[in-house]
């Protein structure tokens, strides 16, 4: 009857110390994490260990809902292998106990909210790089050259010069003058 905790965090620069310290303090024996993973992402070393080491009479412990699911599909899923298993589901933060019928219930009605927001930012997202491409605003990086030292590179390039003195005068690879350029020599 093993207490298996998991933490995880998105981005490198955040920290796993407050959730570590919370599953510890309550009582997990093991605690697995994925520290720089986003909650998408297909494989999720640290959560897959976690699920591994759990047995029947075992109880899965996480800091917070969104720490380990993808989507609401994919923590019914889980939910369900562990009915199945006998495994019994802990959140710290929300006091969630999957042994009770109130806590299937709100197991099942927040990540249906999880989701919905998960839904709605991405929503957003879409429609502000809409709007921008719609007034033309250029989206990604800088362009490396301007249009007058691209010129200049050619005629630089029709006068003799070799490309990778022209390259290295405008401070950027070979390889990006020539795409930039739009010549394949």
């Amino acid at each position: 009857m093993a207490r298996i905790g998991y933490a995880r965090v998105s981005t490198e620069e955040q920290n796993l110390d407050l959730q570590l310290s919370a599953l510890n303090q309550s009582g997990c024996d093991r605690v697995f994490s994925d520290h720089g993973v986003s909650a998408v992402a297909k494989r999720r070393n640290g959560f897959e260990q976690a699920l591994s080491a759990l047995g029947p009479g075992d109880t899965f412990v996480i800091w917070k809902m969104d720490r380990a699911f993808r989507s609401l599909r994919h923590a019914l899923d889980v939910f369900d292998q562990f009915e199945t298993a006998g495994i019994e589901f802990h959140v710290l933060t929300e006091g969630i106990d999957t042994t009770t019928p109130m806590g299937k219930c709100f197991f099942q009605i927040r990540n249906a909210f999880a989701e919905l927001e998960r839904n709605l930012i991405s929503e957003r997202t879409k429609a502000g790089l809409q709007e921008a491409r719609r007034r033309g605003t250029r989206l990604g990086r800088p362009r490396a050259l301007s249009h007058s030292e691209i010129a200049d590179a050619r005629r630089r390039r029709a006068g003799g010069e070799h490309m990778a003195q022209i390259a290295a005068r405008s401070g950027v690879s070979e390889r990006t003058l020539y795409r930039h350029m739009g010549d394949a020599t």
